[in-house]
């Protein structure tokens, strides 16, 4: 695997949501060579507080302008001081790492399931099957709130089919974004392909309700991280090879492979 280390200069950092962010870096090197699913590790602050660098999914990429998108949540010390960092100031970069997305060949419909700040690796998932594929594209959206839920006129302007869960009613459906996926396939019958991010709880049911339909689908796992380039074993998730690193054998798994505990 090829490490690509970079200083990155903040373009903006915006809050999108209550305690969400975007935060856009110039990334020439990871801007072109990124793919759907692979992330990057951030060293936060060049003090010894935090220690170690952040991994967050790429969120979006432009390459004409050298950019790379980061959305994140504000969850502790080190994304509360990520979400002070101001244009001109600098980042150092760690990636594209990991294994990102694999875009199957016939399928009849890419279905894209996001719980909460899930949406992140997807979004730049969405964007390349739709520039790839025109159409065919449904993305569930789950959120706790109206307030988050993101993204959903833009997919919809790219081309996208989009429907919102919300836990409170307050958009959408009532209830877990897993209601929406299994509505979904009851009226599909075709050939469909699941990606999914978000809570474990959700990627549970995501892939409860995949292998009892016979549906391959993707994971991409969140994980605590050190090093982010395997060597420190301190990312792994149990699955049916054994134990595996979630830095560098995901964060992508097929959901037929992870055990969750």
């Amino acid at each position: 695997m090829k490490v690509v280390q970079e200083e990155g200069k903040v373009l903006s950092n915006l809050e999108v949501a209550t305690s969400i962010f975007l935060l856009d870096l110039r990334l020439p090197q990871a801007a072109k060579i990124a793919q759907p699913g692979q992330f990057l590790h951030l060293r936060i602050s060049p003090l010894c507080d935090p220690l170690l660098r952040r991994p967050f999914s790429i969120h979006r990429t432009k390459p004409e302008k050298a950019e790379v998108s980061i959305l994140y949540q504000v969850v502790g010390r080190g994304t509360e001081l990520l979400s002070q960092k101001r244009p001109e100031e600098s980042l150092d970069c760690l990636g594209p790492l990991g294994r990102g997305f694999t875009i199957p060949k016939g399928a009849g419909q890419f279905i894209l399931v996001a719980g909460g700040i899930g949406i992140a690796p997807l979004i730049f998932l969405a964007e390349s099957l739709l520039q790839k594929k025109g159409k065919g594209v449904v993305f569930l959206i789950g959120a706790t709130s109206e307030n988050y839920v993101l993204y959903k006129k833009e997919l919809r302007c790219w081309g996208a089919t989009v429907e919102v869960a919300t836990d409170d009613g307050s958009e959408g459906h009532r209830g877990p974004v897993t209601d929406l996926l299994m509505q979904r396939l009851d009226r599909f019958a075709g050939n469909p392909q699941i990606f999914a991010c978000g809570p474990e709880g959700m990627l549970q049911k995501v892939t409860q309700i995949a292998l009892q339909r016979g549906i391959p689908c993707q994971l991409s796992l969140e994980q605590r991280m050190a090093c982010g380039l395997g060597a420190c074993l301190g990312c792994v998730v149990n699955t049916r090879s054994g134990y595996r690193r979630v830095c560098v054998d995901g964060p992508v798994f097929p959901a037929s492979e992870v055990i969750f505990e």
